[in-house]
């Protein structure tokens, strides 16, 4: 009985090494953390966001890249045989207004100031404008009411309605020619040729657009 009662009252080997009995105490293993897991777990669920804005791309498309596709989808404008002929001829026509001008404005000065022997030269160089005007404003006309082009529609019709008001200004220019007969002048020679300049600079004006605006 009583060495049972010794053996329960004694202390217990916990293996820790006391000052007094100089035994080493063995060193505890260092306690390391384990690394966080970025994978979708219950306890970091609530961490993981998606984001519901649309994707925006990188780049914007080049200014360049729509033009060239809107270019090569326009659909080709196709006008009759007739209407290359016509506009040829109304181009070749039109080389001979700016010669055909100063011409008549030297001669017509010329006759204004008393030289009646360019009566004649005046007459014929009057013939060829009016017979230029009659060429190109059939050609012309004609080819305005056919286009189909919407490129440079605004600048075609501006020219044509300009050499419109051209070709009355010239048949109005032709109404107030004076007539010479025995050196008398009948007719208001002033007005003839304020008609003529005017009719001319408006078809001058509306040539050299076509020259210069372009599409």
């Amino acid at each position: 009985m009583f060495v049972l009662l010794a053996l329960l009252t004694a202390p217990a080997d916990t293996g820790l090494v006391t000052p007094d009995s100089g035994a080493v105490v063995p060193a505890l293993a260092p306690m390391v953390a384990p690394a966080p897991s970025l994978a979708p777990s219950y306890d970091n669920l609530g961490s993981w966001h998606v984001s519901t804005e649309p994707l925006v791309p990188l780049a914007p498309v080049p200014a360049w890249v729509e033009e060239d596709t809107v270019s090569r989808r326009r659909r080709a404008v196709e006008h009759s045989s007739g209407y290359y002929t016509r506009r040829e001829i109304h181009e070749i026509a039109s080389y001979a207004t700016i010669p055909l001008f100063a011409a008549e404005y030297y001669v017509g000065q010329r006759l204004y100031t008393g030289h009646e022997n360019l009566r004649g030269a005046h007459s014929a160089l009057a013939a060829g404008i009016a017979g230029l005007f009659a060429v190109n404003t059939v050609t012309g006309l004609w080819n305005l009411l056919e286009d189909k082009e919407p490129r440079g529609r605004t600048r075609r019709w501006i020219h044509g309605l300009a050499m419109l008001a051209a070709d009355a200004g010239f048949v109005a220019t032709a109404a107030t020619a004076p007539e010479s007969e025995h050196g008398e002048h009948e007719g208001n020679r002033s007005l003839h040729r304020g008609l003529a300049i005017t009719s001319g600079s408006v078809a001058l004006g509306s040539y050299l657009l076509m020259l210069l605006w372009k599409d």
